[in-house]
């Protein structure tokens, strides 16, 4: 979760995603990688900056399915679900070091600052669950973070 000043989250459009759902940036942990330089990795190739600093991480792993129809549609049925560690991550930098296209195979079309009351409506219907367990767990923090209660 990449929050800003004013501790609003980053999330942005799939490409490969119908519809008008949204997601924070996430991906895989390659072989013998440790998951804290993997989330920079993650987030260079998929909006293009590092310009941020991790500020917390999820107390557990979180796990969420892809439900069953969608399987072979979404990324040609290769993945069922995922299991991830959460990094809370202050935004460094300004909205210009954004970049959606640096990596060669871009993920996203669009992205926005979103208030964190407003994270979960915005992702698809069977990551919610998830991100509301990410949700509650940051939220204190990140309201401490924006100084005052900005995220509504």
């Amino acid at each position: 979760m990449i929050i800003n000043t004013e501790g609003r989250v980053f999330v942005a459009q799939r490409i490969d995603t119908p519809g008008d759902a949204w997601q924070m940036p996430q991906g895989g942990i390659d072989e013998g990688e440790d998951p804290s330089e993997a989330v920079f990795r993650e987030v260079e190739e998929e909006i293009g900056t590092t310009n941020m600093e991790i500020i917390g991480q999820s107390s557990g792993w979180l796990v969420y399915d892809i439900p069953e129809p969608l399987r072979a549609s979404l990324w040609g049925g290769k993945y069922r679900g995922q299991k991830q560690k959460w990094y809370l991550m202050r935004f460094q930098g300004n909205d210009a070091d954004v970049n959606l296209d640096h990596h060669h195979h871009p993920e996203f079309s669009s992205w926005k600052w979103a208030a964190l009351n407003d994270v979960i409506d915005l992702i698809v219907p069977f990551k919610r669950p998830l991100y509301a367990q990410i949700v509650g767990e940051f939220s204190d923090q990140v309201r401490r973070m924006a100084g005052k209660d900005k995220t509504s």
